[in-house]
């Protein structure tokens, strides 16, 4: 069973409608106790960091995936899920969980024709072969909407990069820990495949 972590940061059903997509049994759960003993987390969100943070903190659910981390269970962080496993969020200002190293920096941007926050389809690089990629090709699309994205996440660490005028960390793994900074349950085929491989991923 996959524990979708319920941490008032939106998106849930959607996560859980792709899970039940590709045959693969969840649940949403805002329960420290179940997230920390969970066979995989998934560990989505739509929102604000500071808030996000807030709520981890308060509830005990930011100690319960710090736990899970810790011994081993496989962990999917997508898009504020993503950006809250860094160290800090200028988002807020906010003191983030620090499991992986890097900060959520807000986009700055040149190109008057762009628009923050990003928000649409790209095509991903992949630049270190992982799982949880299995099957999935460069040039691959993904549905993203974020005005923060990872900076400063070791090279070693980052799995794809996709650019918005400027090249950014998109996908990344860590250990047990795999994180996406596009959303894979709103984005196809592709997403869909990486959800299974997920469910499937062997650390």
């Amino acid at each position: 069973m996959i524990a979708i972590v319920d941490y008032d940061a939106g998106n849930l059903r959607s996560v859980l409608r792709a899970c039940h997509a590709v045959g693969v049994e969840a649940e949403i759960t805002p329960d420290p106790d179940a997230v920390a003993g969970a066979e995989r987390v998934i560990f989505p969100g739509v929102g604000a960091a500071q808030s996000a943070m807030a709520t981890l903190n308060r509830t005990g659910l930011g100690d319960a995936l710090r736990a899970a981390f810790d011994k081993g269970t496989p962990i999917l962080g997508i898009c504020l899920g993503t950006q809250v496993i860094l160290e800090h969020s200028e988002e807020g200002d906010t003191p983030c969980l620090g499991l992986v190293e890097g900060r959520a920096i807000r986009f700055r941007l040149t190109d008057p024709m762009l628009k923050i926050p990003h928000m649409g389809w790209n095509g991903i690089e992949i630049v270190r072969p992982h799982p949880v990629l299995e099957g999935i090709e460069n040039g691959n699309a993904f549905y993203f909407v974020h005005s923060f994205h990872p900076s400063g996440v070791p090279e070693d660490q980052v799995c794809a990069v996709t650019e918005y005028e400027i090249p950014f960390c998109c996908a990344m793994a860590k250990a047990n820990l795999f994180a996406t900074q596009f959303h894979p349950e709103k984005s196809g085929r592709f997403g869909l495949k990486m959800l299974e491989n997920f469910a499937n991923w062997t650390v």
